[in-house]
């Protein structure tokens, strides 16, 4: 095959599936409002899983990808669930990466989200209504940055609808494993008890990396891509 990497099949970094969990970056006896049993059982059983999930569809991809008799749709079912992994591994991950704060959004945050809003406050009412919606099903609520430097609050049915050219600062995970040890169907309680752990430090500093200029990164890209 013409131009074709010196990585075989199974070890080309597409196919690699060698993801490898985060470890929650915050004590999760500590966290008020969500207990360590829940945030534990929520990072071994379904993040974790998702990282095991996506490894073994990777790897498998491989090897399909040497059938030629394998019909499309086969191959397109297991293309289906590498994005749907991929999007729960991301979205876990961010989940995760904004809990272990104050809830205290600070003077930046409280002024950019105003701004966008109106006020702070029509934020929250918004946001909390976005994840509110989806109690009783799945999905996500997540605050985002588009391409154009808008803010909104998107409603997220599964791990793939988000946005296009949009980037996560606020992710809420309302799928029921995130909350019904500690709450049952009372997502609303589990809503309330997300907001006073938000880290918003972490929220600012993924708008500070969206939002800052890449040309230094599309350089390095187009060096590593052009061979010549």
């Amino acid at each position: 095959m013409a131009n074709e990497s010196p990585h075989a099949a199974g070890t080309a970094p597409a196919f690699a599936g060698n993801h490898e969990p985060r470890p929650l970056p915050f004590d999760p006896a500590k966290l008020p409002g969500l207990s360590e049993r829940l945030l534990r059982s929520h990072w071994e059983n379904n993040y974790c899983g998702a990282v095991k999930a996506l490894n073994a569809i990777e790897q498998r991809l491989a090897s399909m990808l040497e059938d030629a008799e394998l019909p499309p749709y086969v191959y397109g079912d297991i293309k289906r669930e590498e994005l749907l992994r991929t999007g729960s591994v991301r979205l876990h991950e961010l989940y995760f990466g904004n809990l272990g704060g104050d809830g205290a959004a600070g003077e930046t945050m409280d002024r950019i989200l105003a701004r966008a809003f109106g006020s702070f406050s029509r934020w929250e009412a918004e946001f909390r209504r976005t994840a509110n919606a989806l109690a009783g099903g799945s999905g996500w609520a997540i605050l985002a940055v588009t391409s154009r430097g808008e803010l909104h609050n998107y409603w997220a049915w599964d791990h793939t609808s988000g946005a296009p050219e949009s980037h996560p600062l606020l992710v809420l995970d309302m799928y029921e494993h995130a909350y019904h040890l500690d709450y049952g169907a009372a997502a609303a309680r589990y809503v309330d008890a997300f907001m006073r752990n938000v880290d918003w430090d972490q929220v600012r500093q993924r708008l500070l990396e969206a939002t800052a200029p890449r040309q230094g990164d599309h350089e390095t890209w187009e060096t590593t891509w052009n061979p010549g």
